[in-house]
Formats: C-alpha cells, sequence, structure tokens
C-alpha cells in the first residue's frame, strides 16, 4: 500500500469515526454496534441514521457477522469505543414536537456536514477550537485589567521566582486548566520528554506546507518544544503558555466558547504529536516503513475474540487511550473486567452451538504508557443534559495486567469461572447471614441473637407492681366512661374537690353537690370495655404468671438457641471473609504478576458536567513521593490526597484519567546521563542548543525584570528616608546655645551618650531656670503638680507614664538636680512598663496598644531600640506642666543629640516603629471589621479582615508577639467569608436580574478573590471545608431547573469559583483607615473583645 492510499484510509476511518462521535452526542446512544448499524444502514447520511435511531418502535434489525463488528486491519482509528456497558436500548422521542425535533437535528447535521465538506475541520477540532478562543480572549482580557482585580500577576517579580529545583507550574490563562494538567502529566514522561526536545522539524519546514495538517502541526510541535524547554530549565515560578494556545487557536477558526473535555483534548494532542512525528520519519526512512515513536509510546494492540449465532471470529484492533465505564463498579479491575467481555460468552467456552452472541477482548501488546479514560460523564435524556458520575472508584498504585493478556486466556476463562463460582456461593451465604441479622416478618427487622436475648430478658423479669384505683371514678355506669368537662361560666363558687364528701356535709346541700358534679361529667360509650377496676399493672413489661420450672426450661432453651444463632452467625462471615480472601489472592501467584504497571500521572476534575476545575498528581520516582500541579501551584503531596481526591465519592472531586507506565521499562522515566562525564544532565544542560539558547534569554529577561523592581523598591525606599529625615530635622528645635568647639579632640573611647554629662551650657541654663522657678513652683506645688493634672488632662498613655514617674523621682530632683531626677524616672517608667510586659492577660486588655514600649520588650527589640524610643517619650515638648518637667524634658532632648550615628542603627529604629505602625493598623483592621461582623454587614466586614489577617500574617512571620491571635482572625474571616457566599447565593436565588447580577458581583469581586488566601497554607483543614462548602452550594444549582440566561451566568461563574490556584492575586484596595486615638482604640478593640468573648460559641463548627 502506497503512503498516499494509507493516508486516505487513515482519513477516511477517521472521518467515520467523527460521523460515530456525532451520532452519538445527538442521540445519545453509547452502544457503538448499535450506531454503526445505523449508519450503515443510511449509507452514512446522519439524518437517516438519526430517524433510524429515533423511530418510536423501532426494532434492532437483523444482524450478521459482517454488521456486528467491522474488522480493523493495521494502522485503524486508535480511539475505538470499547468495553461499552452502556444501555443498548435505543432513545425514543415521543410527543408532539417530535418531527420539529428531528428536522432541528437534521438541519444540524446538514450544517456540521457542510461545514466539514468546506473546511475540512471536524465538529471534535472545532469544540477544541472553541475553548482556545475563550482561552485566548481570557487571556487577552486578563492584560487589561486593572490591578485592583482578581487575575493577574504579582507585580513583585520575586514572588514569581522559581525555588531551587521546584518543578515549574503553568499559568491558566482563561479556562485551560486542562490544558496545563495534560502537559504536566506528558511532561514528567521523561522519554516522551527527551522526544519532544530533540525533535528537529523537517528540513522542508522552512518551505509552504503541502497541506493542513503540517500547517498546523510543526508550528504546534516547535511551540511545544519551547514550552517544555522553559518547564526544564526556565528561573520563573511559572510560565505562561499562551503562545502554544494561541498556535491551536489559529488552526481552527469559531467565535463561540466551552469549557473542553479534556479526553478529546488528549486525543488530538497526541493525534497532532503522532503526524508531526510521523512527517519526521517519513523524511528520515530509508527504504524502510517509518518508526513513530508516538504509536510505539502510547498506542497498543487488543485481540477481539467474538461469536454471533454460534460463529466465532477474531480481529486485531488498535487503541490508544482505553475509555472505561465507571457507573456501577467499585473497583478499576472490576471495570476492566466488564470492558473485556461484552454480551453473551458461554458460547466461547462450549462446543455447542448456541444462538448466544458477544465478545472477548484480550491484549496482545501493551503500550509501554497505558492511559485509562474513566467515563465519569452520561448524559441525562430526562432532563436532556450531561450530568456527572460521582460514584467512588478505587485503583491501586501498582496495576498487574497478566489477567487481560491473550497468552493467559485459558488460565483466566479458568480464574474467571472460578471467580463467578465463588460469587454465587457468596451471594447464597450473604443472604443466609442477612436472615440472621435481619430476622422478622415486618417493616421492622432485628439481629435473630438480639431477639432471642430480649425474649430471655423478658421471660426473667419480675413484676414490681402499682395500682392506679385512685385515679379511676367508679361512678359511672356499666359500659361507659365519663370525661370531666369545665364549670360553666355562670357556676358559683364549688366546694373543694379534694374534700371527701362525708366531711362536705349532708342533706340538700351534698345532694346539690353531687347533682353538680353528675352535670359535669359526659358519658362517653365505649362498647367491648367494662367499667370494673383494671387489675394491678406492672411498672415494666414481665410475664403475668410463669413458674420456676418453665422460667428454667425457657431460659435453657434460649440461651441454647442464641449460642446456636452466634456460632452459626460466626461461620457465616467467616466464610464470607475466606471467599473474599479468595477472590482477593486469585491471581497473586508469580505467573500473574509478569506485566506490572505503576501509576504515574492521575487527572482529576472537581465540579459538575459542565463547568469545573481540573488538575493533576504526578509521582516522582526519584523522591518517592507525589507532587500536586495545580496550574501555577506545584506543590509536593501524598498517596492519602491523592485517594482523597480521586477515588470520588467525596465532594465533587474524582479522577477522570488514569495513566500507568510499565514498571519494567526504566526508561521512561530515567534521567539522562552525560556520555563523557557520566554526570546526570540537569537544567539547561539537557536542552539543545537552540533551546538552551531560548530558555537562557528568557532568564535574563526575567532577571532585568527582578533587577529593575529592586532598583525601583530602593529608590521608594530612598525617598522614603529623605521624607523622614527631613521631617526629623523639621521637629528638631533651633538650639541657641553656643556649641562645643569643633577643634576639641575628642578621646578614643567615647562614653555613651546616656553615661555622658549634659552640655555646659545647658547644665547651666537649666540650673538657672531651676533657681528661677523654684518660688513659683514651691507656691503651686500643692495645686499644679503632675499628679494632679493627670487627673484634669486628657493626656496618651505614654504622656501619663511619663509625668507619673517624674512625679515619683520629686525628691530626687529636689537634692540632686534635674539630671538625676531624669534617670529616675526613666528607671521609674520602665520598671513599670517591664511589670505590664510580664502580665499574663486577657485579649480584651493589650497593653501593647497602650505602650510601644510594651511591644517592644515583648518582641525582644534591642536595648538602645528600646532606650532610644523612651528617651523620645521624656523630650516631648508637652512636658510644659511645670519648671520639673520642663527641666527633666531638656534633659532628654540634651540626651538626644548626644547620640552618635554609630550607636543607634537609625534604619533598624524606623523598621521597629514601622512594625508597630502596622500592629496598630492591624488592630484598626480587626476592630472595624469583627464590629461590623456584629452588626451582620458582613459584605462591608469582609475586607476589614481579609487585610487584618494577612497584616497580622505578615507580622507574625517576625515573631510571635508580633501581632494578634491568628486563629481568631482566621475564624472570623472564614465566617464572614461564608454569611457573604450566602447572601449572595441568595440573590442568585430570587432570579430576578439586578439581584443575580449583584449576587455574582460580590461572588466575583470578593468571594472569588479571596478563596486562595484560605487555599494558600492547605493544612488549615476549616478553611479548606469551609472553601468546599461555598463551592458545593453554587454546584447544587446545577440540577436544578432554572431560565436559560441563568443557567449561561452560573456556567461562566462556575469555572472561577473551582479554580484551585492557589496564587495570591491581587484584589481590592485597603481601605482607608479612620484616626483613633490609643484611649479611643484600647477602648473600642476591649469593647469589641469582650462582646466576642460573649457571643462566641466554644465548638467551632468549620
Amino acid at each position: 500500500m502506497t503512503v498516499e492510499q494509507n493516508v486516505l484510509q487513515q482519513h477516511s476511518q477517521k472521518h467515520q469515526q467523527t460521523l460515530l462521535n456525532q451520532l452519538r452526542e445527538v442521540t445519545g446512544t453509547t452502544d457503538v454496534q448499535l450506531l454503526q448499524q445505523a449508519l450503515q444502514a443510511s449509507n452514512g447520511d446522519l439524518a437517516e441514521a438519526v430517524a433510524f435511531l429515533t423511530e418510536k418502535n423501532a426494532k434492532v434489525p437483523q444482524q450478521d457477522e459482517a454488521t456486528y463488528y467491522q474488522t480493523a486491519q493495521v494502522n485503524n482509528d486508535r480511539y475505538i469505543s470499547v468495553g461499552s456497558q452502556a444501555d443498548t436500548n435505543v432513545i425514543d422521542l415521543t410527543g408532539d414536537d417530535k418531527d420539529d425535533l428531528q428536522r432541528a437535528i437534521a438541519l444540524s447535521l446538514e450544517e456540521s456536514n457542510r461545514a466539514f465538506r468546506e473546511t475540512g475541520i471536524t465538529d471534535e477540532e472545532q469544540a477544541i477550537s472553541r475553548v482556545l478562543e475563550a482561552s485566548i480572549a481570557e487571556n487577552k482580557a486578563s492584560l487589561k485589567r486593572t490591578h485592583t482585580e482578581v487575575w493577574s500577576d504579582s507585580p513583585n517579580p520575586h514572588d514569581r521566582k522559581r525555588q531551587d529545583n521546584c518543578p515549574v507550574g503553568l499559568k491558566n490563562v482563561g479556562n485551560t486548566c486542562w490544558f496545563s494538567a495534560v502537559i504536566q502529566s506528558l511532561f514528567n514522561l521523561l522519554e516522551f520528554q527527551r522526544l519532544v526536545l530533540h525533535y528537529s522539524p523537517p528540513a522542508r519546514m522552512q518551505d509552504l506546507p503541502r497541506n493542513q495538517k503540517e500547517h498546523r502541526n510543526l508550528p504546534f510541535m516547535q511551540e511545544l518544544r519551547c514550552l517544555f524547554s522553559l518547564l526544564v530549565g526556565s528561573k520563573r515560578k511559572y510560565v505562561d503558555p499562551s503562545r502554544a494556545v494561541e498556535i491551536l487557536k489559529d488552526a481552527f477558526k469559531s467565535s463561540e466558547s466551552q469549557q473542553q473535555d479534556v479526553s478529546e483534548f488528549t486525543h488530538k494532542l497526541l493525534d497532532w504529536l503522532e503526524d508531526a512525528f510521523q512527517i519526521k520519519a517519513e523524511e528520515d526512512r530509508e527504504g524502510e516503513k517509518p518508526k513513530n515513536p508516538m504509536v510505539d509510546l502510547f498506542y497498543g494492540r487488543f485481540l477481539a475474540v467474538g461469536v454471533l449465532e454460534g460463529k466465532k471470529f477474531e480481529n486485531t484492533e488498535m487503541f490508544g487511550q482505553y475509555p472505561l465505564q465507571v457507573n456501577g463498579f467499585k473497583d478499576l479491575h472490576e471495570c476492566l473486567e466488564a470492558a473485556m467481555i461484552e454480551g453473551e460468552i458461554e458460547s466461547l467456552h462450549s462446543a455447542e452451538n448456541s444462538a448466544k452472541s458477544g465478545q472477548e477482548h484480550w491484549f496482545t501488546e501493551l503500550p509501554p504508557v497505558l492511559t485509562f479514560e474513566l467515563s465519569r460523564f452520561e448524559f441525562n435524556q430526562t432532563l436532556g443534559r450531561p450530568e456527572k458520575i460521582h460514584n467512588k472508584l478505587e485503583f491501586p498504585s501498582m496495576l498487574y495486567m497478566d489477567r487481560y493478556m491473550d497468552r493467559n486466556r485459558d488460565i483466566t476463562r479458568i480464574k474467571r469461572e472460578e471467580i463467578r463460582r465463588l460469587k454465587e456461593h457468596l451471594t447464597v451465604l450473604q443472604q443466609r447471614l442477612e436472615r440472621y441479622l435481619s430476622y422478622g416478618s415486618g417493616p421492622k427487622r432485628f439481629p435473630l441473637a438480639d431477639v432471642l436475648q430480649y425474649a430471655m430478658e423478658f421471660a426473667s423479669s419480675k413484676p414490681v407492681c402499682t395500682s392506679p384505683v385512685e385515679d379511676i371514678d367508679t361512678t359511672a355506669p356499666p359500659g361507659a366512661t365519663t370525661a370531666l368537662l369545665p364549670p360553666p361560666a355562670s357556676t358559683g363558687e364549688q366546694p373543694d374537690a379534694s374534700v371527701p364528701p362525708e366531711c362536705s356535709g349532708s342533706g340538700p346541700q351534698a345532694q346539690q353537690q353531687q347533682q353538680q358534679q353528675q352535670q359535669q361529667r359526659v358519658s362517653i360509650h365505649k362498647p367491648f370495655t367494662q367499667s370494673r377496676v383494671p387489675p394491678d399493672l406492672p411498672m415494666h413489661p414481665a410475664p403475668r404468671h410463669i413458674t420456676e420450672e418453665e422460667l428454667r426450661v425457657l431460659e435453657g432453651c434460649l440461651h441454647r438457641w442464641r449460642s446456636e444463632v452466634e456460632n452459626d452467625t460466626r461461620d457465616l462471615q467467616a466464610s464470607i471473609s475466606r471467599i473474599h480472601r479468595t477472590i482477593e489472592l486469585m491471581y497473586s501467584d508469580k505467573s500473574m504478576m509478569q506485566a506490572p504497571y505503576r501509576l504515574h500521572a492521575v487527572l482529576v476534575h472537581e465540579g459538575q458536567a459542565n463547568a469545573g476545575h481540573y488538575w493533576a498528581y504526578i509521582f516522582d520516582p526519584h523522591q518517592q513521593r507525589w507532587m500536586k500541579y495545580n496550574d501555577i501551584s506545584v506543590t509536593k503531596s501524598s498517596w492519602e490526597e491523592l485517594v482523597r481526591d480521586s477515588f470520588g465519592g467525596y465532594r465533587n472531586a474524582s479522577a477522570y484519567c488514569l495513566m500507568y507506565i510499565d514498571d519494567k521499562k526504566p526508561f521512561l522515566i530515567e534521567e539522562e546521563f552525560d556520555k563523557e562525564t557520566g554526570q546526570m544532565l540537569s537544567g539547561l544542560d539537557k536542552l539543545p542548543p537552540d533551546l538552551k539558547e531560548y530558555v537562557g534569554a528568557d532568564n535574563k529577561l526575567f532577571e532585568r525584570e527582578m533587577e529593575e523592581w529592586d532598583a525601583l523598591q530602593a529608590r521608594k525606599l530612598q525617598q522614603e528616608k529623605l521624607a523622614l529625615a527631613t521631617a526629623s530635622v523639621a521637629r528638631q528645635p533651633m538650639s541657641t546655645e553656643p556649641c562645643p568647639p569643633d577643634n576639641t579632640a575628642a578621646p578614643q573611647h567615647d562614653p555613651e551618650y546616656m553615661e555622658q554629662q549634659s552640655p555646659t551650657g545647658d547644665s547651666k541654663h537649666l540650673q538657672e531656670d531651676t533657681e528661677r522657678a523654684i518660688s513659683k513652683a514651691a507656691a503651686e506645688h500643692d495645686e499644679k503638680s503632675p499628679e494632679v493634672l493627670l487627673n484634669t488632662a486628657m493626656m496618651t498613655p505614654n504622656m501619663q507614664g511619663v509625668i507619673m514617674a517624674i512625679g515619683k523621682s520629686r525628691s530626687v530632683y529636689d537634692k540632686c538636680g534635674p539630671e538625676a531626677a531624669f534617670f529616675k524616672a526613666m528607671k521609674v517608667e520602665y520598671t513599670r512598663l517591664l511589670r505590664f510586659a510580664q502580665e499574663d492577660t486577657p485579649p480584651e486588655r493589650d497593653y501593647r496598644l497602650l505602650h510601644i514600649i510594651v511591644y517592644f520588650i515583648h518582641n525582644q527589640a534591642p536595648k538602645k531600640i528600646v532606650e532610644r524610643t523612651l528617651l523620645m517619650q521624656f523630650a516631648d515638648r508637652n512636658l510644659g506642666f511645670d519648671e520639673r518637667c520642663k527641666s527633666i524634658m531638656k534633659v532628654a532632648r540634651a540626651k538626644l543629640e548626644l547620640i552618635k550615628p554609630d550607636e543607634v542603627n537609625m534604619e533598624e529604629y524606623e523598621m521597629w516603629h514601622q512594625d508597630y505602625r502596622k500592629f496598630r493598623d492591624t488592630t484598626v483592621f480587626l476592630l472595624i471589621g469583627l464590629e461590623l461582623f456584629l452588626k451582620k454587614s458582613y459584605v462591608e466586614s469582609l475586607m476589614y479582615l481579609i487585610y487584618a489577617y494577612q497584616y497580622n500574617k505578615e507580622l507574625l512571620a517576625k515573631g510571635p508577639y508580633r501581632g494578634h491571635d491568628e486563629e481568631l482572625i482566621a475564624h472570623y474571616r472564614r465566617e464572614c467569608l461564608l454569611k457573604v457566599n450566602e447572601h449572595a447565593a441568595a440573590l442568585f436565588e430570587t432570579g430576578e436580574e439586578s439581584k443575580v447580577n449583584a449576587g455574582l458581583s460580590i461572588m466575583n469581586e470578593l468571594v472569588v478573590a479571596c478563596i486562595p488566601l484560605l487555599l494558600v497554607d492547605e493544612m488549615e483543614e476549616k478553611d479548606m471545608v469551609a472553601v468546599e462548602d461555598m463551592r458545593n452550594r453554587w454546584c447544587s444549582y446545577l440540577g436544578q431547573e432554572m431560565e436559560p440566561n441563568l443557567q449561561e451566568k452560573l456556567t461562566d461563574f462556575l469555572p472561577k469559583l473551582l479554580d484551585c490556584s492557589t496564587e495570591i492575586k491581587s484584589f481590592h484596595d485597603p481601605p482607608k483607615l479612620p484616626s483613633y486615638s490609643t484611649l479611643e482604640l484600647c477602648e473600642r478593640y476591649g469593647r469589641v473583645m469582650t462582646s466576642l468573648t460573649l457571643s462566641r460559641t466554644p465548638a467551632d463548627g468549620r
């Protein structure tokens, strides 16, 4: 066969497969046999095929061997549907609009066929084009967004720098998480990686491509090489795949958009790569049949052994990704067993002629990379839309394929028959056990052993009686009971009912009272009861009459029966366990463990059928651990996390694709070594020269970006320092005292500034001021002392502490002067603040808010920083209450002037004060956020709590006492986010246009923007659960009936909500904070913390 004939044959086969896919999508029928019959009966006319399948009482036509199974030749379509377990019944479209529906389907198919004939592009390819168009449009739109929106990169390139040799992520450029999951899974197959990196384009690539495939596939192959090279050697934390997506977009032209099915994309991706390698192989061949490495790596063969009405047949087929049904199976082996057998196959194992038909599949050649597609989506014919199957499906990390190999056909059939027999016996035993565990003939059933135990307890119970005679009226007539009615409103005062009749008098008065009581009783006729007093009633159920002999015999029987039942139950359970164990070990002998396949990658989907997010778990064989590839985020993972997210049945996440690799072919994952030195190649050394140059240029560009950022930040820091210095100079007093001569020789070891005497001029000046003011200060001492001023003026806590310390140093001041009094006051104040720092206080009384020195002591700030800060407080110009305060203030200012540049690091000093300002800002954010939360203003509260958490986290990174309680802020941030989500969902549920838009706006601007902040720390389980609660709330709407415009908005919104990226993206600027005095801040903070203590429940449900 010539190359041209081969190409034409492949094109015809793929066109036939395309028709099958279209027919399956339109009708919902998944039975390949039935679809092929319809196409053959209609001679390839899709409209007639649809009519054939949708005929109301259509009967399956008589089959012959040729139509039952289409014999496939070598190089046939790899994407055939195998192992379908779907219902083979055709769709019955009934109702008045049936003709209209068929006409609409026919028109749609006619347009689809016309588009294919005109463009040569199939619907499958157009579907991929639509999602690529959406991805590029989303990416371009993201470039136009401002910094206040959520989809932009971090402006700091250091946040985007790759750490050591961590794997590189892929940026989601708009609904392309499916692209990232597939590409990362393939990239981490090192043999595939080498094939792509070392692919050399055909020599004639520079010329115009001969056909559309070359025009599409060769440029894509080149771009994939560039993308893989960046994943190998980039210095970036993640890279942008937009150019690869752009090339895919250019290959197809469509204006619509939808979320792409990943399995279809993987099919097409491998198909394009195969075509690209085929072009190269045909160019390089020398009279031999070209070998395609993609085919060798991903494609295998199986043998179809079939029986049709007693006639046997065998056909060999190629396969790539092997589809498996999930619904109704509990593990991967059950899926495979069901996929390998179709129909009734008893006639295969017997010599008798049988009318039954069926087929088996046996693998003759397994590919090095074995991929299973898990069919987790099915079309709901009632609702008319696809639905996701969330059933749990287990799969092993090591899969032995021996039982499915053609070479083991005979022994596998024997074992299958043995398993079938064991399962039949198991069913019988389980039914017998169920009769013991659910005993009884009524709706409520109980374990038989418990029933016997209860009977024994009843028989051995002894009655404890009580007599209710006092409560029974004996005056009622026979056959009736009486009911007491309330007396009429006109009735006068009645005698006490508790007084006996004989005590209430006799004669007319007693008769009148008896008549009134009889009037208040109404007879209720009960023909089957007696008016006699009932016998004594026991307090609990017990036999009325039983002799000791009867009880002894009965207890003996019940004991014996209960023991027999318990023994039988144990024996049945043990037999069932043995059968389970036998079935599990049926294939455990060495002969059936010769084809081991190790799990390489698991591709996971979270969401519903029409919206969701994709990521991948990939095993790193060199580090012997699982890694989670979630767009730009690549993190360490574990088998336990993989099981939780991939098996299904938990949340909305489950695996849809499993990639196994042949464990006996280590070259698939082996690193490359230098042939000369023998050392393992890594980084840029793995790349060919052209790609090494490409990645090197990109790394230089990124380094330049970081250098420019650093230069910009340095300039900003310099400007801030200059501004601080200017402000500091402006605050310094204009000194009128003479300065010491500049030529004075300084000693080699100067004492520290606190140990030096104040300048002479200042000392003399202070002495004169003191003497001048002594008489005035003495006269005003009793009325204007600093202690009195504390009660008459509103001052900051720092000022109050300084004045109190000055007041306590009065005696030293009077005896030794202002300098000694200054040291005394400094010591007093520091001792007081140190005591505050050592005190264990509740959250509502946080001394760090009152005094910066307490904050510094808590966080072990350097001594010089604390000393200068305290000195600045004593040098405050507002200390002008009396001459004593002024004198000590002037001493403090003189000490400040003595500080040399090398004695106190001013940069460190400013850093500590900046941290304290950030601590106060964090407090204000937290305070306002909690106040709004308590007022139930959740939308307004959220941003304050978000920034409180972020600022607090940055502070706590420097020390455990730099910020507030992280768990408390996280709790209210989480609760506020849940409340906002509930509010937005309630708006959406109204269905009103304005409210729906408002709800989605809240979700996009607030909730979606904040979710990555909760996901960044995956160790916080409560945050993870909260995120899942929010997602599940919105995913639940997918199964509900709603207006088309609401469905469209929900479909557009859900991918953003389900995006699991942990990239910290920019969002709204922080709210502007009001200015609070220290006392006001402390008072409000204490008040809100007290309210939380009273309102917060001990158990946090989240």
